[in-house]
């Protein structure tokens, strides 16, 4: 797996090169974002690493800049910030997980190897999901519904994501946190409700069948039928 980190404490970025290296990851760095943007978008990498205060662009301008880019790279958003609130704004500017300082390495190795896992993609693989007329685009990381293409945050992406990997299946609020929210132990389980509000107003046309059902006492199934 290919990681880049871009984190302006070269202490720590030394010693979370070190650290993944020893896991055989290849790890490059940079020190500043126009630095770190100039790599992500010059190399294809897994996975990117990449603090929030950095000189020069901070870490959401970085991801919302790679997601334009549509790369496929997988983003890890480090920060101290720790509020609600900033882990939204970071999720939301196309970060795919966040882990808030200081961590441990064994939890950094842990969410690295997650995030690779979740978006590797081997040769036999499509790099499309389709579920009726709804399609995600796994390596440019867009949506449509027919023609129609979809303007969703990084959580409403990874949460449809989720279900259309297990179209017509019911999902617990636990099984969508796991995916979605990764490590985040104090996510709760009504903001899995909050966002499948989110994305329902965003997929349901005039006329037609809620596409995500609710399954009662268990969560959420998208129904093929109605897609």
């Amino acid at each position: 797996m290919r990681v880049l980190i871009i984190e302006d404490d070269q202490r720590l970025a030394r010693l979370m090169t070190r650290v993944l290296e020893e896991e055989h990851f290849s790890v490059d760095a940079a020190h500043d974002g126009d630095a770190g943007l100039e790599l992500a978008l010059r190399t294809a990498y897994d996975v990117a690493i990449i603090d929030w205060m950095l000189p020069r662009r901070d870490g959401p301008a970085i991801c919302r800049a790679i997601r334009a880019a549509r790369m496929p790279t997988a983003l890890l958003l480090l920060t101290a910030r720790g509020q609600v609130e900033d882990r939204v704004a970071g999720l939301d500017s196309g970060a795919d997980d966040y882990l808030t300082k200081p961590f441990a390495f064994e939890e950094l190795l842990a969410r690295v190897r997650a995030l690779g896992r979740r978006f590797s993609v081997t040769a036999g693989d499509s790099f499309e999901l389709r579920c009726g007329d709804l399609v995600l685009d796994l390596r440019a990381r867009t949506a449509r519904r027919g023609a129609q293409a979809l303007d969703l945050t990084a959580t409403e992406w990874n949460l449809l994501e989720c279900l259309m990997r297990h179209p017509g299946q019911a999902l617990s609020r636990q099984q969508l946190l796991d995916y979605v929210w990764s490590y985040e132990r104090d996510v709760q389980a009504s903001m899995v409700d909050v966002y499948i509000s989110y994305l329902r107003r965003k997929l349901n046309l005039p006329g037609q069948a809620d596409p995500i059902q609710t399954v009662r006492s268990v969560g959420y199934r998208l129904e093929v039928g109605n897609v």
